[in-house]
């Protein structure tokens, strides 16, 4: 048995006892210690870099670990097992990632589309109101003549004065009747849910005057990163949005890689802790103490994931999502109490997750294309949602037809050297100069740079490709001789960005050939599921009216660059909308519209899902894609050479 000593971010020290060779990224996993493993401790993508501080591991070379670093003692985790008492140093940006929330406004463009939709949807119809009310009233006292029961009291009130034909409550507020009832003479205030004519009751309280405010949350469960919004359900105003990673990632980036830890002993239940306890949770607790409101004045919400993070959060068995024939083991989750699954709100609670339609579109997509929206429109839309999976929704008020591309994580920062989620000081806006090379950049908040998100990655690579520093294929020009442009033992090419001894940075911050290359495949993943789908249907691309580009990729997407590199298709610009968390919006609008959580189920029933994995002409139209901008450029005629 060996001692091992964490040390995270020199603020906090956790200690365990390994037994004998086990492996490092096991061991801090075992001991809740976040260590970035976008490929699940294969070796690959080689993040989950730490420093052995003291004693010694076992551990294999690799070319993630360059022979400086190996001077210093840094050492892969999945790649190290223990064989001595040690001690640990966990790099900055893998113990942050998960456990530093952002507290954030939602973007102009996801305020805009908001409100933009919102009126639309009322226009067509829908109730600028919540489900959720609460109401004072004032019961009559009982007597011996009027002895009736508490509850049958309460139904009657409903019933007689409010037009309810019943009313339900749990065994929870039964309990709560006698008292609530007597401490104020019969005045009381009760909350519930409208149900058409049924009333369900989640809170009886004696009144104190003025009407409860009433909370509720809209969730955006991502592969990545999780994020909610408190809402005010009496002003349908935001109150706060906060933001943090997904704490699953410690457990892999992508749903496959997660997938196959499931299957391990005690697998499930630790991806199932990780996303309600150490991610949901703690952003509630955010929530509340931002706002100076108790988690109980929390009455519902309205969660959007994929397939796959819905059936983690459940804790059902996500295997078959990922095996011939690809069949969830449910699509439409029916209402629950947010007890049921350890959320904390109030014990009454609702969480309605926005159904999925297909192992790789899920609710994210089907509360995405609610926001959008597709489903009133005459003319043809897309929605375009790049994640860790790229998922396109194509039609009009007429007809939906979707599928899913795997995409990777690499839009939102994943399995890229120096790549991050879309936070303050993330590198999101990129132009390199024609004479010198020397690059110029925005940092989101204009802090110091810590990474690149997504947006950041396509305007650094289309303009390495417009200055000539690679090519078609993501290849560096080996002829050029730049102290920005340097080979490393391997011969892999790397473009520095902002470094410690050019700049006098606190860190180089790089992009690689091979992160170029894992690029290239993502936006070839997207752009070929795009294509197939048109082509499927025997329409041509520039039949399309609108492009919905959704997605933590970045608020400065610049849509140019992103044709450029071949990842969108060849349509004027004037044409796109960039509307960033459309998951999120479309939670926002089934919260605060009474018949929303119908219209997203009934919009996930009639979508068509196309499955890409078994179309003839995908893989060949993702490797005719694996170019920049393209092999085909009659595809990109705006595009020069």
């Amino acid at each position: 048995m060996k001692k091992v000593r964490f040390n995270i971010k020199g603020k906090r020290t956790v200690e365990l006892v390994a037994t004998d060779d086990e492996n490092l990224l096991d061991a801090a996993r075992r001991a809740g210690v976040m260590i970035d493993s976008p490929c699940n401790g294969n070796a690959t993508c080689g993040k989950c870099k730490v420093k052995i501080v003291s004693g010694h591991v076992k551990t294999t070379e690799t070319r993630h670990i360059s022979e400086e670093e190996m001077a210093q003692g840094m050492v892969l985790s999945c790649n190290s097992t223990i064989v001595d008492d040690i001690e640990v140093e966990v790099p900055d940006l893998a113990s942050s990632f998960v456990n530093e929330m952002q507290i954030t406004d939602l973007s102009k463009n996801e305020n805009d589309n908001i409100k933009h939709v919102r009126k639309k949807l009322i226009k067509n119809g829908m109730t600028n109101a919540s489900r959720l009310w609460s109401e004072i009233i004032q019961l009559n006292h009982p007597t011996v003549e009027d002895n009736m029961a508490d509850e049958d009291r309460l139904k009657q009130y409903f019933k007689l004065k409010l037009g309810y034909n019943d009313i339900t409550l749990s065994l929870n507020v039964m309990k709560k009747l006698p008292d609530a009832f007597r401490e104020n003479g019969f005045e009381i205030e009760v909350v519930y849910l409208k149900r058409r004519d049924v009333a369900e009751i989640l809170d009886v309280k004696p009144a104190n005057g003025n009407k409860a405010v009433l909370y509720g949350i809209a969730l955006d469960i991502g592969t990545t990163s999780v994020s909610a919004c408190l809402v005010n359900m009496d002003t349908n105003e935001i109150i706060t949005k906060v933001s943090m990673g997904n704490a699953q990632v410690k457990y892999g980036a992508d749903v496959i890689n997660r997938i196959v830890y499931s299957q391990k002993p005690g697998g499930l239940e630790n991806l199932r802790h990780a996303i309600v306890d150490e991610s949901i949770n703690k952003l509630i607790e955010k929530l509340v103490k931002g706002a100076g409101i108790h988690k109980e004045d929390i009455y519902e919400v309205c969660a959007a994931g994929n397939t796959t993070m819905n059936h983690l959060l459940l804790g059902v068995n996500p295997d078959y999502l990922r095996k011939e024939p690809f069949i969830p083991a449910i699509n439409v989750i029916p209402e629950m109490k947010c007890a049921e699954l350890g959320i904390n709100i109030n014990p009454e609670g609702k969480i309605y997750l926005a159904p999925s339609v297909a192992s790789y579109v899920g609710g994210d997509i089907t509360a995405g294309v609610f926001a959008v929206p597709i489903w009133i429109q005459e003319g043809f839309s897309m929605l375009v949602d790049l994640g860790t999976n790229g998922e396109i929704v194509f039609g009009n008020k007429d007809f939906l037809m979707t599928c899913a591309c795997s995409a990777g994580p690499a839009f939102e920062g994943g399995e890229i050297s120096c790549g991050t989620r879309a936070v303050p000081g993330a590198i999101e806006e990129v132009i390199i100069n024609d004479e010198d090379l020397r690059p110029f950049y925005n940092t989101i908040g204009h802090l110091s740079p810590v990474g690149i998100c997504g947006s950041g990655i396509i305007d650094l690579i289309c303009e390495m490709k417009r200055t000539g520093i690679i090519n078609g294929k993501g290849r560096m020009d080996r002829t050029l001789n730049h102290p920005r442009i340097r080979f490393d033992e391997y011969g892999i090419g790397q473009y520095i960005l902002y470094s410690k001894e050019l700049d006098n940075g606190t860190k180089d911050i790089f992009i690689t050939e091979i992160d170029i290359d894992s690029f290239i495949k993502a936006k070839g993943a997207v752009f070929s599921a795009i294509y197939t789908l048109m082509e499927s249907l025997e329409m041509p691309i520039d039949v399309l009216d609108n492009i919905y580009v959704a997605g933590g990729i970045g608020t400065n997407l610049d849509i140019e660059n992103a044709i450029a590199l071949g990842m969108l298709p060849d349509i004027p610009v004037e044409k796109y909308y960039y509307i960033g968390n459309s998951s999120m919006q479309g939670c926002y609008l089934a919260l605060t519209l009474t018949e929303g959580k119908d219209k997203i189920r009934e919009i996930s029933k009639n979508m068509t899902y196309m499955e890409l994995s078994v179309h003839p002409t995908y893989m060949d139209e993702f490797i005719s894609a694996c170019f920049i901008p393209h092999t085909n450029l009659k595809l990109f005629p705006s595009v020069g050479n």
